[in-house]
């Protein structure tokens, strides 16, 4: 996934989840965050952020926050959006035989974020973003979210009707070994996951090369339980 026209800056403060007050060649604008997600551990006073310029010209908010620096130099993409164009392009190499992909796919009153066929196989797909690393290791959620369980026991019944059904978590950047559940953050999520782990749920993760205005799947890296 490419941006265009993306401009550097330094972060100053978050009012709320929605907007974010960024220093761009020594003028303040106030900026819209693509991600709802807590991030207190990137989102500091004068980490360098990278911006993407909005492409409605009425909105309020000239700017989208798409991209942060961490102190080590990493940068963290933390656009919500990018997850999901991140996996479009990835679900070749996860499914070789993929023949249809579908995104935005109802199951019964559910919705996921593809559904894909191969010679053998339907196949949902659900994916998550992951920003937050903890010594190396990605976590998800870094907030609670019910949404988050819901769509697991979901994605456990489709399994139960016949399909397969897989979660993905697109980690947001490289330096990251492993994948676990936030269980300290969310332990409904947690114990969700490795609910829809037992119940034969595939369960997928993959780091990514991120750069100022580009972010691409690169490495699988495995999952880990604490239970």
């Amino acid at each position: 996934m490419k941006y265009e026209n993306v401009v550097s800056g330094r972060f100053l403060s978050r009012p709320n989840r929605f907007i974010a007050h960024i220093d761009i060649d020594g003028k303040e604008e106030i900026c819209h965050v693509m991600n709802t997600g807590r991030m207190r551990e990137l989102l500091l006073p004068g980490a360098e952020v990278f911006l993407s310029p909005g492409k409605n010209q009425n909105r309020k908010t000239k700017f989208d926050l798409i991209g942060v620096r961490r102190s080590d130099g990493e940068i963290i993409n933390i656009d919500s959006i990018a997850p999901n164009k991140v996996a479009a392009e990835y679900i070749s190499t996860l499914f070789p035989g993929a023949k249809t992909v579908k995104p935005e796919t109802f199951f019964e009153k559910s919705r996921f974020d593809f559904y894909i066929e191969d010679n053998n196989d339907k196949i949902f797909l659900e994916v998550k973003g992951v920003t937050l690393n903890i010594d190396g290791e990605a976590r998800f959620p870094d907030a609670p979210t019910e949404r988050g369980a819901k769509h697991l026991y979901e994605l456990i019944e489709a399994k139960k009707q016949g399909y397969r059904a897989c979660v993905l978590f697109v980690i947001a950047m490289k330096g990251c070994y492993s994948f676990a559940p936030n269980a300290a953050t969310d332990p409904k999520f947690a114990r969700a996951l490795f609910e829809a782990k037992e119940n034969g749920v595939e369960i997928f993760a993959v780091d990514c090369k991120v750069t100022a205005d580009e972010i691409i799947a690169d490495s699988a890296i495995p999952v880990c339980f604490s239970e």
